[in-house]
């Protein structure tokens, strides 16, 4: 085996492609390693510190130096012709639909009347991710209180519970009920109630008398962006493709499916289904897609069944719902990307657990200068404008926007625009911000993504990212720059591997395109690449476990097979009329399954129908099918063909998602007149796809699966009694008064003052004495029985006095 040129786009040796014989890697290991093609020059400045400038160009071109505008990735211009950007969707947004959708439930509760709100740890997430505080509590909400807390009891209230339908929230709201906390409770869940659960609250009395209203609002999903909304449930992915989670699977996607329901129902519509089905399936989870599709459609079936008024009457053609799952694109994960925003979610570190932030130094050249987590979200309209543009016009595009800043604001001088215009560009920006205390939000804005898009160019510059990425468009789309055959790509993958630049995750995918390249080789060689990149053993397994997902890892000796057809045909020429980006050759199979539906070409056998294909889907593909890439872009487009009706297209990617495919719909919403929706269980980095995969061939009981831990309970003070109140103590100098009713016979001593019984008397008579004579005194005797009988009448008579009165 022989090298040919330095450079990966420049080597010529014996043709090789995806049927080529498994060059013996053996002799591989002792060639040297690659020159690096990203050539960095320090261009220096006063007051300002060096600036890598980047130009990213073929080997054989000569370095030259350049101005600001031109710092970053130069392209491989096949037009001179103006190349369409990327602009902010203006249509419909899922925050604003959720944001409606709770905000009108609140009202409707209302009525004018005011009352508390009641939310359990779930839904308080999905309320903050789209309405803020302020706009809750100007709906005549008195306060916003958790259920898990310690609460006071307000029976004079009403109170609306937003819930999660979960068996430890059932047990918070029978607790509440039991207490009566409040006077009445609107219960508001965020999906449909298990029928378990649910019945349980119909057979309590205490539900029947306290509860005013009971209903589903379908909430139980985040929106991430406009178009794009995600399950926040990272775990969908060893859930459906794990071998021993196979007992989870149908309990997961009737879950799915259900949420899938409810983004259908918030954006109104009941969509034609169609599902990917794989054309020689070889892994267990290839049936996926089609169980879940059928799930979907017997869901909406029922719910429009129960709901007249669903769907809601429009002049927007019948919407369109796609499930796929991850299976349907592996290249993708994998390829690094240069667009703004998937470049900074792949290199650097962005949280992405609740809220998507990034910890910037905001003030850096102040003394208050201090570390800051800075949202990044769609309020954030330089997020936005510039989120799906490639890094170079993303650069190109901020320096812009602040010379037009600086040109409307005389707080500059010439000499300011001049140095944003020239070499300086970055850095002077940067300190001209920092004087700007009057424009703090715009300061610490243009702070954060410049600081965000230089850390990217730093990365990209320090671990070869060109040399790497120029790789890995061939093995993704199976062509090289000049759009034919990929050749001697092995040769060009263990020179990669060499450069001590690139990171060993870099290293781990790109062996593993190059193993989906070749559907399949040697275990041996295998082993060998593993080992020549210096990578850890476990990592191989990260390859390996890829078979679960439907790619072939193995190959035997001698063994001939002919590669798969790829899933949409590959184009043999750069689209027309367009300028091509090198490095972004690739287009996710999310992309190209878009423009097939928008031409009315996609494949029924690969992609089929739920139901028979009905007469009027058939009909709008046929009168719209033009070729999406020679479509005008939407500021091409005359001002009646902007509003005119869309049809809404949501497809779901079960198994997580890229931001490549989610960048690629939103083009297609651009470029078409279609809204294209993006749901998805997670957003998926290259890192985290790298550590799920090899999940898989780990233990279950070492997931850590939520499912297999312990559940969540309710605390226990909510089935705390209430103590009764203490009586209070009486006034100084008074006796207490008796209380309850008199009491029987007492053994004691005799209260003072009481009535004293004739004990002495009756001591002293004589049943037997002989009766007295004429002259005692008899009557006397007699008179002392009388009286004695009149005592004990009068003394019945004042207990009996003493008891009604104690009731007074």
């Amino acid at each position: 085996m022989t090298y040919g040129a330095s450079s990966a786009r420049t080597a010529q040796a014996t043709p090789s492609s995806c049927d080529e014989p498994e060059p013996h890697l053996s002799r591989v290991q002792q060639q040297p390693s690659a020159h690096a093609h990203a050539h960095a020059n320090t261009l220096s400045c006063p007051q300002t510190r060096p600036v890598p400038v980047l130009v990213l160009e073929p080997p054989h071109s000569p370095l030259r130096c350049c101005s600001a505008p031109s710092l970053l990735p130069r392209t491989r211009s096949r037009s001179r012709s103006r190349r369409w950007q990327p602009r902010p969707v203006t249509m419909v947004s899922m925050i604003d639909i959720q944001r409606e959708l709770i905000l009108s439930t609140i009202r409707q509760m209302t009525r004018g009347d005011w009352k508390v709100l009641i939310v359990d740890e779930d839904s308080k997430k999905l309320i903050d991710n789209v309405v803020k505080e302020d706009d809750i509590l100007n709906s005549n909400i008195t306060n916003i209180e958790r259920l898990e807390d310690r609460r006071e009891t307000q029976r004079d209230m009403d109170a609306i519970y937003i819930l999660t339908p979960k068996p430890h929230i059932v047990d918070c709201v029978m607790a509440e009920l039991d207490v009566r906390r409040y006077r009445g409770l609107f219960l508001v869940w965020t999906t449909l109630l298990p029928p378990p659960l649910k019945e349980r609250i119909d057979r309590s009395q205490m539900a029947r008398e306290q509860i005013r209203a009971f209903r589903t609002v379908h909430l139980d999903y985040h929106p991430q962006e406009s178009h794009l909304v995600t399950f926040k449930d990272p775990w969908s992915f060893p859930t459906l493709y794990h071998p021993e989670c196979n007992n989870l699977v149908v309990r997961h996607m009737e879950e799915m499916a259900e949420k899938i329901t409810g983004v259908c129902v918030a954006l109104g519509e009941y969509p034609v289904i169609r599902y990917y089905r794989p054309r020689a399936p070889t892994h267990e989870a290839s049936v996926l897609c089609s169980h879940l599709a059928r799930f979907v459609q017997d869901k909406l079936d029922m719910y429009a069944q129960f709901n007249q008024d669903f769907p809601p009457p429009s002049n927007r053609p019948r919407g369109a719902l796609y499930i796929t799952d991850r299976s349907m694109d592996l290249n993708a994960p994998f390829l690094h990307e240069f667009t703004y925003q998937a470049m900074a979610m792949d290199l650097l570190p962005i949280n992405d657990t609740d809220k998507i932030t990034y910890r910037a130094v905001v003030n850096e050249d102040d003394p208050a200068a201090e570390e800051k987590d800075m949202e990044i979200s769609d309020k954030d309209k330089i997020w936005v404008e510039n989120r799906h543009r490639h890094m170079k016009d993303t650069l190109t595009k901020l320096i812009s926007d602040f010379q037009k800043f600086i040109a409307d604001n005389p707080n500059f001088t010439n000499q300011d625009a001049q140095n944003a215009a020239g070499m300086n560009g970055l850095n002077a920006i940067k300190d001209m911000i920092a004087g700007l205390p009057q424009f703090q939000e715009m300061k610490e804005s243009y702070t954060l993504h410049l600081g965000m898009a230089e850390k990217c160019m730093d990365i990209f510059q320090k671990h070869k990212l060109p040399d790497l990425a120029s790789v890995e468009q061939c093995l993704a789309t199976g062509l090289d720059e000049d759009y034919r055959k990929a050749k001697n790509m092995a040769d060009q993958v263990v020179r990669t591997l060499d450069d001590e630049a690139v990171t060993p995750a870099d290293r781990l995918r790109l062996i593993a395109l190059y193993v989906l390249f070749r559907d399949g080789v040697l275990p041996a060689d295998l082993q060998k690449l593993i080992f020549h990149a210096q990578l850890p053993p476990p990592d191989m397994e990260v390859v390996r476990n890829l078979d679960l997902l439907g790619a072939r890892i193995k190959r035997e000796i001698k063994e001939k097979r002919d590669p798969p057809p790829p899933l949409f045909p590959r184009n043999a020429a750069p689209p027309p009329e367009s300028e091509d980006l090198g490095l972004s050759r690739f287009t996710p199979a999310l992309q190209d399954m878009l423009e097939a539906h928008v031409r009315g070409g996609l494949p029924q056998d690969i992609f089929p129908f739920t139901k028979a294909a009905p007469e009027d889907m058939n009909t709008q593909e046929s009168a719209q099918a033009s070729s999406l890439r020679s479509a005008k872009p939407t500021w091409a487009k005359s001002r009646l063909a902007s509003v005119e009706p869309r049809q809404r297209v949501i497809v779901f990617m079960a198994g997580g998602a890229t931001y490549s495919e989610s960048r690629a719909c939103y083009d297609v919403s651009e470029k078409t007149s279609r809204d294209v929706f993006l749901v998805t269980s997670h957003m998926m980095k290259p890192q985290l796809f790298l550590r799920q995969v090899g999940d898989l061939s780990q233990r279950r009981d070492r997931l850590r699966l939520p499912i297999d831990g312990p559940q969540p309970t309710a605390p226990k003070h909510l089935f705390e009694k209430p103590e009764p109140p203490k009586p209070a103590p009486p006034p100084a100098g008074l006796k207490p008064m008796p209380q309850g009713l008199p009491s029987g016979p007492r053994t004691g001593a005799p209260r003072p003052g009481a009535p004293q019984p004739p004990t002495a008397a009756m001591g002293q008579m004589n049943l037997n004495a002989q009766r007295p004579s004429a002259s005692s005194p008899a009557p006397a005797a007699s008179s002392s029985g009388r009286l004695h009988k009149e005592d004990k009448e009068k003394e019945k008579k004042k207990k009996k006095h003493h008891f009604f009165s104690s009731k007074h």
